[in-house]
């Protein structure tokens, strides 16, 4: 699967991350407000987004996201390296976008272009979300996401934070709330 494609829809581009996004990245995440009830509070800081974002880079998989009326970046998100077993799956995540887009049809429409992107590879897609994020977990409802009854501790640099894992099958998705 390709981690890294360009994705266009209506409203949004998403293309892979380059280290040239920094600034226009950075002037988004620097929001304290996008990271007030993630499992990482601080990462609107200057040094804990930078690692957060060489991270990105290092790893491959990072998207950044403009609005295609404006030309700006309103945000970005990453897929995780592809598993192949039963039928192959990719999680979703590390996603944020500028509060100015918020509540709106942007996050829906990332994830269709992104989900319409991994289905063409995978058979199920999982997004991993701390457990106290309700916005993220909301959200995660109203794109069609399950939640499996799964969860794990992840490491952060506050605390250990428990995540839950939902997931998007290739045939939920293809009768959910993102079909086209």
């Amino acid at each position: 699967m390709d981690r890294q494609p360009v994705l266009e829809g209506e409203r949004l581009l998403l293309r892979p991350l380059c280290e040239s996004d920094w600034d226009a990245l950075f002037a988004v995440a620097s929001d304290p407000e996008i990271w007030a009830i993630h499992p990482q509070p601080n990462r609107w800081q200057e040094p804990v987004f930078r690692e957060f974002f060489a991270a990105a880079l290092e790893r491959g998989g990072a998207l950044t996201v403009f609005d295609r009326s404006t030309g700006t970046v309103i945000g970005s998100s990453q897929y995780k390296p592809v598993d192949d077993a039963d039928g192959g799956s990719v999680e979703i995540g590390w996603t944020y976008l500028a509060r100015s887009h918020w509540g709106g049809s942007y996050n829906r429409e990332m994830k269709r272009l992104m989900l319409t992107h991994a289905f063409r590879y995978v058979a199920r897609v999982e997004f991993r979300v701390g457990e106290s994020n309700l916005r993220s977990r909301r959200a995660m409802e109203k794109i069609g996401g399950r939640l499996t009854g799964r969860s794990e501790m992840v490491e952060t640099p506050t605390a250990p934070m428990r995540h839950v894992v939902y997931e998007i099958t290739r045939e939920s998705f293809a009768s959910g709330p993102l079909s086209a």
